[in-house]
């Protein structure tokens, strides 16, 4: 037999996405499932990226500049600087999603051996990325008992080695919702200055932030770190646009875009027609964004006044996002989100959860956790959560 490469064989599963084909088979025997596993929003897109795409003019759909059209790049300019984030167009590069923000960020910064790290859970497929780039995670636990808040500073230093090259963040976080507060951040510029080392911060939800009085702070506007800073992008969650597969890669380091850049040539480009969505999702008015936000508040609301009403079931309040991970009365969350698809039904219907294990870098954490994401309408949330009260008040593992 033909053997495959260590790399692909030490690549984790998606959490997120693992345990689809139990749900695809409970589909087929006619189960209505509520996916609560991943973060696709049933919100509309704008009906001005919809037209875009209808009334493309083009009669070739050529390749498009490495680092994304001049246009869409200046009018993301724009946008950042609503946020007070200045930037300019030569220091963004369009990437197929954020995801590929990130696979070129750490593949241009990062050798084989070299350790980044991350507080504790964190998107899954940054455990993906770091194995594709041959990097090592070295993680900081955060805690769902105060909420996932940052870790001391000595936390993060007890982690840091010769070897140690990055912090990675995401704010407002995947999967915990949570929300870095401006002291908070500039604990980490202060580890990053003190330590020289990149800040890799991922802001893909500063619009869906809900409580009024929280202030959310971009890694880009810290002091004395410009050379540092490396911020990923997506128009997904925003706009509704998963499947355009846009983002950037924004920093100031000059250095660090030409080596980005390599990758970008190397891949040709970004999708043409994405770009074109994108651009002119940017023009969309400030009302569509404002009415988001506030509908996912109201899931955020509706989901964990449910969700900690059920007995054994708690979830601290996310600031962020639209995720929360909540601990559930089980000693196995993997197991029992498996036994939910392939053999637990209540009139017809089950959940898809993401086990909240898959989040964590150390082995065993998280166990009785799961990621929920609130990007159903209220209603199918309602049947969800009754739906997980009955499994829980079913399943034969229960601690309920």
């Amino acid at each position: 037999m033909l053997a495959l490469s260590q790399r692909a064989l030490i690549m984790p599963a998606s959490p997120i996405r693992m345990l689809a084909p139990l749900a695809a088979e409970a589909k087929r025997q006619g189960v209505k499932v509520y996916h609560l596993n991943i973060g696709q929003p049933d919100i509309k897109t704008p009906e001005c990226a919809l037209d875009a795409i209808r009334n493309i003019d083009r009669t070739v759909l050529e390749y498009s500049p490495s680092e994304g059209f001049l246009s869409l790049r200046k009018k993301m300019s724009q946008y950042y600087a609503g946020y007070g984030i200045e930037l300019h167009p030569e220091e963004i590069i369009i990437t197929a999603g954020g995801s590929e923000a990130v696979m070129f960020a750490f593949l241009s910064c990062l050798n084989p051996g070299d350790e980044i790290i991350i507080p504790d859970p964190f998107y899954a497929n940054y455990i993906a990325f770091a194995t594709s780039a041959g990097a090592v995670i070295r993680s900081v636990r955060t805690h769902i008992e105060d909420g996932f808040c940052l870790p001391s500073v000595e936390a993060f230093e007890e982690q840091i080695t010769d070897k140690t090259k990055a912090i990675v963040i995401c704010n407002p976080n995947n999967p915990t919702g949570y929300l870095y507060s401006a002291e908070e951040m500039q604990r980490l510029r202060d580890i990053v200055l003190k330590h020289n080392l990149f800040l890799f911060s991922d802001e893909v939800y500063r619009e869906f932030i809900y409580d009024e009085r929280a202030e959310y702070v971009s890694a880009m506007n810290l002091k004395g770190i410009d050379q540092n800073v490396v911020l990923f992008d997506s128009v997904s969650k925003r706009y509704s646009e998963c499947g355009i597969r846009i983002g950037c890669l924004c920093t100031r380091n000059s250095e660090l875009r030409e080596a980005v850049m390599k990758f970008c040539q190397a891949r040709l480009s970004p999708p043409l027609i994405g770009q074109i969505a994108a651009e002119a999702s940017i023009d969309v008015p400030a009302e569509y964004l404002k009415e988001i936000s506030k509908e996912y508040k109201a899931r955020r609301d509706f989901l964990l006044a449910g969700l900690n009403d059920i007995p054994g079931v708690y979830s601290p309040v996310p600031t962020g996002a639209f995720y929360t991970v909540a601990k559930l009365p089980v000693d196995d969350a993997d197991e029992f989100c498996a036994w939910c698809l392939k053999e637990f039904r209540y009139e017809g219907q089950t959940i898809m959860l993401a086990p909240a294990s898959g989040f964590y870098a150390k082995a065993g954490a998280g166990r009785d956790e799961v990621r929920i994401a609130y990007v159903l309408c209220k209603e199918d949330l309602a049947a969800a959560l009754l739906v997980l009260r009955k499994a829980l008040e079913a399943y034969p593992n229960s601690k309920y």
